[in-house]
């Protein structure tokens, strides 16, 4: 693959501990990073930028470079422990709660961009402190699409700082809370149009399992969330949501058809990321497997073409 449809992916590299309906499972490996960068390594090449610390476990990162994910951008801190997320999911996976945030070494993370990776012409920033997304930016040259995604505490305790980042990205990816929260407007399609008018010219607000919205000038596009039979873990779904977007983009360009195919095809790799713990179902869904989820999602939206009806 050439740098031409290269994905720049920066965020946090993980363990996640997690109390789930159906046990308990440590140190399982995650971060946004993560997710995104193996979701988008099925259509792209990925140049990953994080940071972990000596406890990491060196044969996962092997798997990464496995699938042609750069790993070049990933520092190594010396002495350093990896960031450490817990939480317990409800019964129906429906919320979760955060039991324990333990940042070590990404707690003074700063991205470091090389110069090999400058000229991704696609980038996407994950949910890291609004400062550091803008330092990003900073050090990329001229992309062609960047991608954004936020969360909660940022937009509640550095809403300044977010709102000079979404001047500057194309594309913001959030799901319904915090399109509410970032607009003050409870109505979705209301809640998007104030989004868009804050800078992003494109934005994709998450729903879940119902699916996700996307919206730009052309008006807005609709992706269900794919129906399965098993639900294990929705862990890094939005992520590896982000990252299937991205890499499809990087592939197929950035058309307005482009862009809705996207959709599809990020709701696809989500669906896959939910039907096992951690990365591992992730990690298996080959180019066959994908190929057949996609056909099933078409088959399942098709309605025949345009309606036949006439007043």
């Amino acid at each position: 693959m050439t740098q031409e449809n290269s994905v720049l992916v920066v965020g946090s590299v993980a363990y996640d501990d997690l109390e789930m309906p159906t046990g308990t499972f440590a140190d399982v490996v995650g971060g946004a990073a993560t997710y995104a960068s193996i979701s988008a390594s099925n259509f792209a090449k990925v140049n990953l930028v994080g940071v972990v610390g000596d406890d990491f476990d060196k044969g996962f990162l092997e798997k990464l470079a496995g699938r042609g994910i750069d790993l070049a951008g990933v520092e190594h801190v010396a002495g350093g422990k990896t960031f450490h997320w817990s939480g317990r999911y409800s019964a129906d996976l429906s919320s979760r709660e955060t039991l324990d945030t333990q940042l070590n070494v990404f707690a003074t993370f700063q991205p470091k961009i090389l110069p090999a990776y400058k000229a991704s012409p696609i980038v996407l920033l994950g949910n890291i402190h609004p400062a550091l997304q803008l330092d990003v930016l900073n050090q990329v040259e001229s992309p062609k699409l960047v991608v954004c995604d936020t969360m909660n505490l940022w937009i509640d305790i550095e809403r300044a700082t977010l709102g000079k980042v979404m001047e500057k990205v194309d594309l913001l990816v959030i799901n319904d809370e915090e399109a509410r929260q970032l607009s003050g407007i409870h109505n979705i399609t209301k809640a998007a149009a104030d989004i868009r008018k804050q800078g992003p010219k494109r934005l994709i607000i998450k729903r879940g399992e119902h699916g996700a919205l996307y919206f730009d000038d052309a008006g807005v596009f609709f992706s269900p969330a794919f129906p399965l039979e098993t639900v294990l873990d929705p862990t890094g779904a939005g992520d590896s949501f982000a990252g299937g977007l991205i890499g499809w983009l990087a592939k197929n360009g950035l058309s307005d058809a482009s862009f809705r195919q996207a959709m599809i095809v990020a709701s696809t790799m989500g669906s896959f990321c939910v039907e096992a713990i951690g990365t591992e179902r992730l990690l298996s869904a080959n180019k066959a497997a994908i190929a057949a989820r996609l056909d099933a999602f078409q088959t399942m939206c098709d309605f025949g073409g345009k309606i036949p009806f006439h007043a």
